[in-house]
C-alpha cells in the first residue's frame, strides 16, 4: 500500500506521522512544493516583530528528520499539477530542474492548504508588496524593512491586526485599509468597535469602507490608491485572506465547496474513492451551523490530518467538527470568539437573544484585575448557547475555552451555572464571569 500526501505542513505531516506510527513499514511519500516542512505558520508575524528570534524556531521537524528517523519519503520542490483518479497517479514538476514526475498511489491525501489572496490590482507586482504565509514570505519582509518607515496593511482581519502590532513593535508606522465597515469581521460591530479604538490608541491609522484599486511607483511601491484617496507608503502587506489551493484538481470529479474547498465527509474522504483531504484546502463541519464551513486554522488542520492518516490505514475515526473557536493577541488585548456571531445567526434564520456584560478576570478585590467585555448569544426559545465574543486583558482565553466546550456539548445558558470551575481570588471570582452572566440572565426571566 503506497500512501501519497500532497502538502508537507500541518495536515499533511500529521497524517504521515499517524500512518508510520500505526503501520510500521508503511510506504509514505509526501510531496511539498516548497523546501520547508512542518512549521508553525501562526508564529510568522512574531518573527517579523522580533519576539521570536528566527523563523527556523518555528520548524517542528526538519525534512531530514522525517526521512531518516521516520522513513518517510519526504520530497521537496515537487509541485503537483494533476491528479488522475482513474489511473491513481499524481504528476507535476520538480521546481528546481523543471523535470516532470509521475507517482502512483493506492491512497491519496490532499493537504495543500491555502494561498494568500492578492486581487488583480494594477501595480501588484511592484517591489515592496508582500504577503505572509510561508517562511520565505517572512524572510522577504524582514529583508525589505531596512529603509521602511510607513507600512500599509490591506485587510483588517487576524493577520492584518497581528502584523500591525508587530510592525509597530519594531518602530514602524502602520496603516490598515479595510474595505468593510469594521476591523475583524468575524466579530459583531459592537465588539469590533472596541478593537478599532484600541488600534487607534496604539497609533495605528485605520481606514474603513475603503477599497484598494492600485499601487504606483517606479520599481518599488510608493503609493496606494483607493476609491477615496491616495496614501504614501514604503511597504505594503496584503492580508486579504486565503483561498484553498485546489485549482490543480479541476477535471478530477472531486466535489468542491463554492469557495473551492474540497468537500469531505466525517471520515475526511472526498467523493472519489481512495482520495482524502484535510486542513485549509478542505471543508470543516460546523457543529453549531450543522453544515460544511471554511474556517482555516492550524488547530483544525492538525486534527483533520491526524484522523485522515488513521482512516487511510483502515481505521474508522470521525472528525467531530468545529465550533469556530479562535483567539488572538492585539497589543494589550486578547480577542476571542467561538460559535456564531449575531450576523451568522441572522444569516441562518435563528431566533436569538444576547447578553452583554463587563466583568473582571479575577476576584474584584484582588490586585491586578483586568476588565473583559463579554457577549453571549443564545437561542431564544430554549436558551441553547450559540456563541460568544470576549475582548479584554487576562482571562479571555480561559473563558473562550470554557464556552467552546459548552458549545461542543450543546449546553444551555443556564447550565453554565452547574459547571464546577476553579476558584481562588488570584485566578477567578467565586462565580466565574460566564456564570455571573447566566445568573443575571436567569434573574431577568
Amino acid at each position: 500500500m503506497h500512501y501519497v500526501i500532497i502538502g508537507g505542513d500541518a495536515a499533511g505531516m500529521s497524517a504521515a506521522m499517524e500512518i508510520v506510527r500505526n503501520q510500521p513499514g508503511a510506504q509514505v511519500t509526501t510531496l511539498e512544493k516548497g523546501h520547508i516542512y512542518s512549521y508553525g505558520q501562526c508564529g510568522l508575524p512574531y518573527v517579523v516583530g522580533k519576539q521570536i528570534a528566527s523563523s527556523t524556531d518555528l520548524i517542528a521537524r526538519s525534512v531530514e528528520m522525517f526521512r531518516s528517523k521516520y522513513g518517510i519519503d519526504a520530497k521537496t520542490g515537487y509541485e503537483v499539477t494533476d491528479v488522475d483518479p482513474i489511473h491513481k497517479t499524481v504528476s507535476g514538476n520538480i521546481t528546481q530542474t523543471r523535470d516532470k514526475f509521475i507517482i502512483h498511489y493506492d491512497r491519496l491525501l490532499i493537504a495543500t492548504g491555502g494561498t494568500s489572496v492578492i486581487p488583480n490590482w494594477d501595480g501588484r507586482h511592484l517591489l515592496g508588496i508582500h504577503t505572509i504565509k510561508t517562511i520565505p514570505n517572512t524572510e522577504a519582509i524582514i529583508a525589505d524593512l531596512a529603509n521602511v518607515r510607513q507600512v500599509t496593511i490591506v485587510g483588517g482581519g487576524y493577520i492584518g491586526l497581528e502584523m500591525a502590532e508587530n510592525f509597530v513593535s519594531i518602530g514602524k508606522k502602520a496603516r490598515i485599509i479595510q474595505r468593510g465597515a469594521q476591523l475583524a469581521s468575524i466579530f459583531d460591530n459592537d465588539v469590533a468597535c472596541l478593537i478599532e479604538e484600541h488600534a487607534k490608541a496604539k497609533g495605528v491609522e485605520v481606514l474603513l469602507n475603503e477599497e484598494v484599486q492600485s499601487f504606483t511607483g517606479d520599481i518599488r511601491v510608493s503609493e496606494v490608491i483607493t476609491d477615496k484617496g491616495s496614501y504614501q507608503t514604503d511597504l505594503v502587506l496584503v492580508a486579504a485572506g486565503i483561498e484553498p489551493t485546489t485549482s490543480f484538481l479541476n477535471g478530477t470529479g472531486i466535489q468542491m465547496h463554492s469557495n473551492g474547498a474540497i468537500i469531505v465527509n466525517k471520515h475526511l474522504e472526498t467523493n472519489v474513492e481512495n482520495i482524502y483531504a484535510a486542513g485549509d484546502c478542505a471543508t470543516h463541519f460546523h457543529r453549531i451551523k450543522q453544515l460544511n464551513d471554511y474556517i482555516p486554522l492550524g488547530t483544525t488542520a492538525n486534527k483533520q490530518g491526524r484522523l485522515a492518516g488513521l482512516n487511510m490505514i483502515g481505521q474508522n475515526n470521525e472528525f467531530k467538527g468545529i465550533v469556530g473557536t479562535s483567539i488572538m493577541k492585539f497589543f494589550d488585548l486578547s480577542l476571542g470568539k467561538t460559535g456564531l456571531s449575531e450576523k451568522e445567526a441572522e444569516q441562518l434564520g435563528i431566533s436569538y437573544d444576547i447578553h452583554v456584560q463587563e466583568a473582571t478576570d479575577i476576584a474584584g478585590y484582588y490586585p491586578g484585575k483586568e476588565t473583559m467585555h463579554m457577549k453571549l448569544i443564545y437561542r431564544k426559545d430554549d436558551q441553547l448557547l450559540l456563541g460568544g465574543q470576549i475582548i479584554g486583558g487576562n482571562g479571555v482565553d480561559k473563558r473562550i475555552d470554557v464556552l467552546a466546550t459548552a458549545l461542543y456539548h450543546r449546553m444551555t445558558f443556564s447550565e453554565l451555572l452547574d459547571l464546577d470551575l476553579a476558584y481562588a481570588p488570584p485566578y477567578n471570582g467565586v462565580w466565574d464571569p460566564l456564570q455571573q452572566m447566566a445568573k443575571r440572565n436567569t434573574a431577568k426571566k
